[in-house]
């Protein structure tokens, strides 16, 4: 079966890591593989090593991974397009297995989810990060590894790109598709997930999310979570310490002393259960549980403005694609190539900007 590989970057040194392990792989080689620089215009030095194992660079102009893969995929021409993020390493056998998976895909079938693996420490337990980025493993959907037939790409015209984060477009696609009439599945490949290096506040710009979960529910209901297999965050939760702590403080500059020590209570008692919830199943070093409790402090309130951001920005979302993008993807699966960014056609040789 032939196929496609989109590789979405931001210049991460781990692209190297991947490409070098795409091209080891053992079993039939992608038609073409194509690199989606998707930095912004202001960063000009170069993308980095490993590019000689790339077909084509193509550019999203730093527009987020959902418009990054829509230009990488409407770039090549094969049935199948696997999708690979710039951080994972497929195993030695993984073009083999994904022979495997998309020979046995029926016709009704959309896309083929690889199994993705991340490696822990061992010897001690994971970092409150660390299981985060383990909960890929059992993550449905995610664009991490997954293999999408380019006629139900084309169907649906593609990712949403409203989301601008990686984050909620793969459940989003999925959902539309399934809504299509298409079968998602999980095939046999496996692709390892190394944990990068992050910050401590790492946990607090991932709140981020909470705005797209607004949209995931204007888009899909109510339901969409469930339908999509992603967990429920602790939002409600989140939202009550909030308030708690803002109680607090707008009683006290009122003078009603006694009514914001009992929010003030209130929002402790909220935050310490936060915290020990994420320090009990961590390795409780000292840096681990400082930056815990600090956190725990702030997560409520950035989830929250998030929240309410996400509210007003999208409480007019329609539909996917917007009403001018409409003809983007044209019946029988064929894509109108104009869509896509005007830069978004390089070759590999042309990587300097």
């Amino acid at each position: 079966m032939t196929y496609s590989v989109v590789i979405p970057t931001v210049g991460r040194a781990s692209l190297a890591d991947c490409l070098r392990a795409l091209a080891e792989s053992a079993g039939p080689a992608p038609a073409e593989v194509v690199v989606v620089d998707d930095r912004p215009l202001t960063d000009c030095g170069p993308l980095g090593v490993g590019l000689d194992r790339v077909d084509r660079v193509v550019y999203s102009c730093g527009n987020g991974p959902a418009a990054a893969r829509n230009a990488g995929w409407r770039a090549t021409t094969t049935p199948w397009v696997v999708f690979l993020d710039d951080d994972v390493v497929p195993s030695r056998t993984w073009a083999a297995d994904l022979a495997r998976d998309l020979d046995e895909a029926d016709p009704a079938t959309a896309a083929v989810q690889g199994r993705i693996t991340v490696p822990l420490p061992a010897g001690r337990r994971p970092t409150d990060f660390e299981r985060n980025t383990a909960g890929l493993e059992t993550s449905r959907w995610i664009t991490a590894d997954i293999a999408y037939r380019r006629s139900a790409l084309a169907a649906v015209s593609g990712f949403d790109e409203r989301f601008p984060r990686a984050f909620r477009e793969d459940a989003d696609l999925a959902l539309r598709v399934a809504d299509a009439g298409w079968g998602l599945t999980v095939g046999r490949r496996v692709t390892v997930h190394p944990v990068r290096t992050a910050g401590p506040l790492v946990s607090v710009s991932a709140q981020a999310g909470n705005a797209d979960d607004v949209l995931m529910r204007r888009l899909h209901g109510a339901d969409w979570a469930e339908r999509a297999e992603a967990p429920r965050g602790r939002i409600t939760r989140h939202a009550v310490i909030a308030a708690a702590g803002a109680a607090a403080v707008g009683l006290a500059v009122s003078g009603r002393r006694r009514a914001a020590l009992a929010a003030a209570g209130a929002w402790a008692v909220g935050t310490a259960e936060f915290a020990a919830a994420r320090i009990a199943p961590g390795p409780r070093s000292r840096s681990e549980v400082l930056t815990m409790l600090a956190t725990s402090a702030v997560i409520p309130f950035a989830a929250v403005g998030h929240r309410l951001r996400g509210e007003w920005r999208h409480r007019r979302a329609t539909p996917w694609p917007p009403p001018a993008a409409a003809g983007a993807a044209a019946p029988g699966g064929s894509v109108d190539t104009s869509a896509a960014p005007s830069r978004s056609d390089v070759p590999h040789s042309a990587v300097a900007r």
